[in-house]
C-alpha cells in the first residue's frame, strides 16, 4: 500500500528531485533483495535484480499513473527480472537462504556464540530464524512467491494477484497450501507439546479452514464450527496456533543486507539517468 510519504516523494522524484528519488528507491532496497534472493536460487544473481529492479523503477516513475500501488509495481519489475535470471541459470539452487552470507565467513558469524546476557535465548531465535528461512526455501517456487509476497512482505492478497497475473482465487489457493507446508516443517518448533483428541477421525481439517479464515474467507456458520470445535480439542487447538506462529515468524523474516557496492552503484547509474 502506498503511504502518504511515499506519495510526497513520488511527486517529488517525478518532478526530477534526485534526491527524492534515491530516498524512495531506498525503501525498496531491503525488500526487493530479499525477494530476488528468494526467488532466485542465487545471492549474486540477486544483487542483478535488485540493480535493475531500482533502475526500472527510476527510469518508469514518470510513466507511473499509480494504477497500483507503488510496492505491487515494484515487486512485479522484480519478479520479472528474476524469471529472466533464472532461464539465465536453469539449474541454480532452490534451496537459499532469504539472506545473510553462505561464505565460511559468514558461517563462522552465524555459528559464534552471539554477544548476549542471555545466549541461550539468541541461539534459540537464531535456530528458529534458520528453520523458517529452510521452511519457505523448501517450498516449490510458485508457492513460494506467493507465500513470500503475502506472508514476508505483507502485500494484500489481490497485490499478490496483481503482481503474479492470477486471479486471488489462484493466489489463495497456492497461499493455503504454502502455509500448511510451512507450518508442517516448523511443527516441532513451534508445536512442541501435541494433545491427542479422544476421537481423532471426528476432526474436520481445520489447520485448512483457519488459513481461509485469517484470509477472511469463512462465513458465519463455517467460523462459528470452527469455534466450537476447538474449543474442545486441545489438539486441532495447538495446530491452529502453531499455523499462526508459523506466519508470525515469516513476518518477522529480516531484509537481507544490500552490498554497500550495489548501492553505490545504483546512486551512481541515478545520477547519471537523463
Amino acid at each position: 500500500m502506498t503511504t502518504e510519504a511515499d506519495e510526497t516523494l513520488l511527486a517529488a522524484a517525478k518532478a526530477g528531485d534526485r534526491s527524492a528519488l534515491s530516498t524512495l528507491l531506498a525503501q525498496y532496497e531491503g525488500p526487493i533483495y530479499r525477494f530476488g534472493t528468494t526467488l532466485c536460487g542465487d545471492p549474486e544473481r540477486a544483487k542483478d535484480v535488485l540493480q535493475e529492479t531500482l533502475l526500472a523503477m527510476a527510469r518508469g516513475l514518470p510513466e507511473f499513473r499509480g494504477g497500483s500501488s507503488l510496492s505491487t509495481w515494484a515487486y512485479a519489475i522484480a519478479r520479472r527480472f528474476c524469471i529472466k535470471a533464472r532461464r539465465k541459470r536453469r539449474h541454480a539452487p532452490e534451496l537459499v537462504s532469504l539472506g545473510g552470507d553462505d561464505t565460511d565467513e559468514g558461517r563462522a558469524a552465524v555459528d559464534a556464540p552471539a554477544p548476549d546476557p542471555q545466549p541461550d535465548q539468541a541461539l534459540a531465535e537464531r535456530r528458529i530464524g534458520a528453520a523458517v528461512q529452510e521452511a519457505i526455501a523448501q517450498l516449490e517456487p510458485a508457492q513460494r512467491e506467493v507465500l513470500v509476497l503475502r506472508d514476508v512482505e505483507g502485500l494484500s492478497a489481490s497485490e499478490v494477484a496483481e503482481v503474479l497475473d492470477l486471479s486471488v482465487q489462484a493466489v489463495k489457493s497456492r497461499l493455503h497450501r504454502a502455509r500448511l507446508t510451512v507450518r508442517k516443517a516448523l511443527a516441532p518448533l513451534v508445536e512442541p507439546e501435541r494433545a491427542e483428541p479422544s476421537e481423532p477421525s471426528a476432526c474436520p481439517d481445520l489447520l485448512a479452514a483457519f488459513s481461509h479464515h485469517l484470509e477472511g474467507d469463512l462465513d458465519t456458520r463455517a467460523c462459528e464450527a470452527m469455534e466450537k470445535h476447538l474449543e474442545g480439542c486441545a489438539r486441532c487447538r495447538a495446530s491452529c496456533s502453531s499455523l499462526k506462529r508459523s506466519l508470525a515468524l515469516c513476518r518477522t523474516t529480516p531484509s537481507a543486507e544490500v552490498p554497500r557496492a550495489i548501492q553505490d552503484a545504483v546512486r551512481r547509474a541515478v545520477r547519471e539517468l537523463s
